[in-house]
């Protein structure tokens, strides 16, 4: 009964420590949740965020997912329709329903939403996954890294499919490991149909196939590569992603170009990417410094019999080797490697923590204060919304203007101040103001008001608003007939 009783303790004792580090994670993803999209990467978030707006207005059509974006900035073609063939729209179909079926969420918080539900989910498979194949100290440890670290709560509440591909990812691989466990197909197919949701959310994730791989060579050695079963899964995880792609393959229009981001700068291995991604962005952003003597003790242990987070870090590393201008010019593209490296801090922690002396742990609890601190100091800058101007310019384009009206909305190619007025048209005039007009463009609105064009349009054409914000011309009147 002693023994009983000891084990129902520890097991709500679990319980109680589990729930605070997921309900904790939540809370602190719910700062500034109903920031308008104008924070660090807008434009990203602005591009994601527009397919489950237009699928909102216009019903969802998971064959044409469609942006605000109809200019050749981003393809090289003229893209009418707004196409946007990236990502598989898991993501923004989820959007989308959550929204529909909470409205007064509004429209940002539940894209938000979805990005936390995600993220937490991710954290309890990395506590079940550590408990797995390190031991239980490191779960703990795993969990409230991923929950709790600056640069993840960032972006585990943006409106960007990473973190929902990540999940799909991390869930492949723990029903992968009960498979090997228990050996039932079943759990073999559906690994392979989450690591397939996995890919088509974000290809990119395709490394998370590395620590799979290690598992299945682990329990079946070379006989991995002969069971007709593994084919079947192999089958069910990538056929979608190819049919997808062959679908969209000549759609050129709507499909941006991605060769730039593997090596397009030939950064590769030189002292730069070290220094980006290992300096800068592991060590400093992630990390916050302090974190780092931890990292490196996670592979300080040695254990032949269990690779598991070894073969975590090599995909890590494979991804940001083989991805590598992208991973060097965005940092969110580190959102996806995170797993991994709490895995490998989360047992190097854990292996301090387990010395069982005070001196030990206090190293611990000071270097954890100490990296969350520097990192929390870094990644609050990306909070800040840079262009409140773009919100009000948006609104009142979106009062004004018809829904089917097209915009110039000019910001670099940028398309987070197109977004804000819920119109298709241009983030950046790439062609003649009379071909634009031609192609359907009817107002322009600008936040600049000493830039060429707008000098010049307002010359000729009819200012409908201008105050200290922004300008509106009006398009469909000259006031002035071109010389």
């Amino acid at each position: 009964m002693k023994i009983l009783k000891t084990f129902k303790f520890k097991k709500i004792l679990t319980i109680i420590i589990l729930s605070i580090i997921l309900i904790g994670g939540f809370a602190v993803r719910l700062y500034k949740i109903n920031s308008p999209i104008a924070d660090w990467h807008s434009w990203r978030q602005a591009d994601t965020a527009s397919v489950a707006r237009i699928y909102s207005d216009r019903g969802i059509d998971l064959l044409h997912p469609r942006y605000y974006d109809v200019s050749s900035i981003q393809t090289g073609y003229y893209n009418g329709d707004g196409l946007r063939y990236v990502e598989f729209p898991v993501y923004n179909v989820a959007h989308v329903v959550l929204y529909k079926l909470i409205p007064n969420l509004g429209f940002e918080v539940a894209g938000r939403l979805i990005t936390i539900f995600s993220s937490l989910t991710t954290a309890f498979l990395i506590y079940l996954l550590c408990k797995r194949y390190i031991n239980k100290t490191a779960a703990f440890f795993g969990a409230f890294f991923f929950a709790f670290l600056p640069f993840n709560i960032f972006f585990s509440r943006v409106i960007l499919p990473e973190e929902m591909a990540v999940m799909f990812a991390i869930a492949s691989v723990y029903i992968f490991s009960i498979f090997t466990q228990k050996e039932k197909n079943l759990y073999l197919f559906l690994s392979a149909i989450s690591f397939s949701l996995a890919i088509l959310v974000d290809p990119y994730v395709a490394f998370y196939s590395i620590p799979i791989i290690y598992l299945a060579l682990k329990k079946y050695g070379l006989k991995s590569f002969f069971k007709v079963t593994f084919y079947l899964a192999l089958d069910l995880a990538l056929v979608p992603l190819f049919l997808w792609r062959a679908y969209f393959f000549e759609k050129v229009v709507g499909i941006p170009p991605v060769e730039w981001a593997f090596n397009g700068d030939g950064i590769r291995f030189r002292p730069a990417f070290w220094w980006w991604i290992f300096g800068q962005r592991l060590g400093s952003l992630i990390l916050g410094i302090w974190g780092t003597a931890l990292f490196v003790l996670g592979f300080a242990k040695n254990d032949k019999k269990n690779l598991f987070v070894e073969s975590m870090a090599l995909g890590a590393f494979i991804f940001v080797s083989v991805v590598a201008t992208a991973n060097v010019r965005h940092d969110y593209y580190q959102s996806m490697i995170i797993p991994a490296v709490v895995f490998v801090l989360a047992k190097g922690t854990s292996y301090v923590w387990n010395l069982g002396k005070i001196r030990p742990k206090l190293v611990i609890f000071a270097s954890i204060f100490l990296m969350l601190l520097i990192g929390a100091y870094q990644v609050k800058e990306y909070y800040k919304i840079n262009h409140p101007e773009f919100m009000l310019a948006g609104a009142y384009i979106d009062k004004i203007a018809p829904k089917d009206a097209k915009v110039i909305a000019p910001n670099n190619g940028d398309t987070a101040f197109l977004y804000q007025t819920k119109r298709f048209g241009w983030p950046v005039l790439d062609r003649s103001i009379d071909e634009t007009i031609t192609l359907g463009a009817k107002y322009y609105v600008s936040v600049t008001f000493n830039d060429t064009d707008t000098v010049n349009f307002k010359k000729r054409f009819k200012t409908i608003e201008e105050n200290q914000q922004f300008i509106v011309l009006d398009l469909t009147k000259e006031i002035s007939k071109k010389k």
